[in-house]
């Protein structure tokens, strides 16, 4: 499925999904959840991929979520929208490596997503973020597990829970990026990470995978539990007056 601002193609075995709404820095809509959601899906069942490469825009991986689009969609359903909710267990589904080539901010689940990749190239002008917590929320993508098992606890804390952002030297410190290269080389970076992964054999790399990833179900279990919390802290007073206070800036 592609849409305007999410382009997928396939080429040599390597499905590349492409986050494209620049004006926005890939503030991701539902329709861009649902779109990479179902190229994720796609790859499962389909032979002819061998790894899915993840993408942003010069500057800009991902700003995170469009906050105007999920608020109103927390708002109709009482908490994390359905389509986010799909993209994350896609994340976590999905049967093929996938590699992904940041450049500029990675905020929010612009970051989170990365935990589920297996190899991350940064460009120097990378910027990581979390800002759950200062918006009254929590952590998710199951981050609130595999951060702290990635970085230790406190690196993670400090990411998670205290906002504080991450440069890719920093990035690639921790673990959360696997290479650091000039902005203008994060695609073919990241192409050649990719076909270097497609060109060994499929079999032995999905075993392989597989057992370094361990059984999914825990992983799962803790984006339910995760988006339960999240959708109790949406309606808490601290989210309302932090929502208020991020909107009355923005205007």
């Amino acid at each position: 499925m592609t849409t305007e601002h999410v382009i997928v193609t396939d080429a040599d075995g390597i499905r590349t999904i492409r986050m494209s709404r620049p004006d926005k820095k890939n503030a991701l809509t539902l329709a861009m959840y649902e779109a990479m959601t179902a190229a994720l899906e796609g790859a499962n069942v389909d032979g002819s991929v061998r790894c899915v490469l993840i993408a942003g825009m010069p500057g800009a991986f991902s700003a995170g979520n469009d906050l105007t689009d999920f608020l109103k969609a927390a708002e109709s359903t009482g908490g994390l929208n359905r389509p986010a909710l799909r993209f994350l267990s896609a994340l976590i589904r999905c049967n093929k490596p996938m590699v992904a080539a940041v450049s500029g901010v990675a905020v929010g689940v612009g970051t989170t997503m990365l935990f589920h990749c297996d190899f991350v190239v940064a460009g120097s002008d990378a910027y990581f973020s979390t800002p759950f917590v200062s918006l009254g929320l929590i952590p998710e993508a199951a981050s609130s597990l595999l951060a702290p098992r990635l970085m230790g606890q406190r690196r993670a804390f400090e990411l998670l829970v205290m906002g504080h952002p991450l440069n890719a030297t920093h990035a690639k410190e921790v673990g959360i990026a696997n290479i650091v290269v000039a902005p203008e080389d994060v695609d073919a970076e990241g192409l050649k990470a990719a076909r270097e992964i497609a060109a060994l054999p499929a079999g032995a790399v999905a075993l392989s995978r597989a057992l370094m990833r361990g059984a999914t179900d825990e992983l799962l279990a803790r984006i339910d539990q995760e988006a339960k919390i999240f959708s109790e802290r949406l309606n808490s007073p601290e989210a309302k007056v932090a929502f208020e206070a991020f909107f009355a800036r923005k205007r």
